[in-house]
């Protein structure tokens, strides 16, 4: 009888106990959800596609099926120019909530586009992956290619922009960011310039893995 009594004194004592240390014992942190900055021009902007189809968009959903909870943030701007996007970079960081756990930078086809010297858009993508290295944020170098019209010399000169930078500063390189789209008016807008909903879920479908290896882990 006394043995059941102080069995019962001590489970009633003991259960609001274990709850008090349940209660104290703290929740396992929750998965960091990464912030991605994708500055560029109308190419992640999304030119003339509804919210939803544009690159940051569809980005955002393949790395959540992926089970990474990402928030890609939408730095494009149609028309941009690699002179432009070092005027506002640090602008658009000092904007942003916190510090972006990867940077895809992807400008410079509009220089191209324009027949710009070469040298400028060096000069500025140099500029800008030595202020995010000062800054300790990863980027992805998104590189483009000269339109064949523009002649052998000039596309060696251009061409060779993305790869070097990449070099110097040892950051990954997706060499051709419309790789898939440029050769397929199906994906493309009448301009043939721009992806289409579904030239920029090729895109997606090509950049992601970059994307993911790029990411810090942990």
């Amino acid at each position: 009888m006394l043995k059941r009594a102080a069995s019962r004194f001590l489970r009633a004592t003991l259960r609001p106990i274990a709850a008090l240390a349940l209660a104290a014992t703290p929740a396992a942190a929750a998965p960091h959800a990464p912030l991605i900055l994708a500055f560029g021009d109308s190419l992640t902007a999304g030119y003339q596609l509804p919210l939803a189809d544009g690159f940051t968009a569809q980005l955002e959903r393949a790395l959540r099926a992926k089970g990474i909870a990402a928030t890609v943030h939408n730095a494009g701007v149609s028309g941009d120019t690699s002179t432009g996007g070092r005027a506002r970079l640090g602008w658009v960081l000092g904007g942003l909530h916190a510090r972006p756990d990867l940077v895809i930078l992807e400008l410079g086809a509009n220089d191209m586009l324009r027949g710009v010297d070469a040298k400028v858009p060096r000069a500025n993508l140099d500029a800008m992956l030595a202020d995010l290295t000062a800054r300790h944020i990863p980027v992805l170098l998104a590189g483009m290619l000269a339109a064949p019209n523009l002649g052998a010399p000039y596309a060696r000169e251009f061409n060779a922009v993305y790869p070097d930078l990449a070099r110097k500063y040892r950051v990954p390189l997706y060499p051709f960011f419309l790789n898939g789209v440029t050769l397929h008016p199906d994906l493309q807008l009448p301009d043939h310039l721009h992806p289409t909903a579904k030239g920029v879920a090729v895109i997606v479908r090509g950049i992601l893995p970059s994307v993911v290896h790029a990411l810090p882990r942990g």
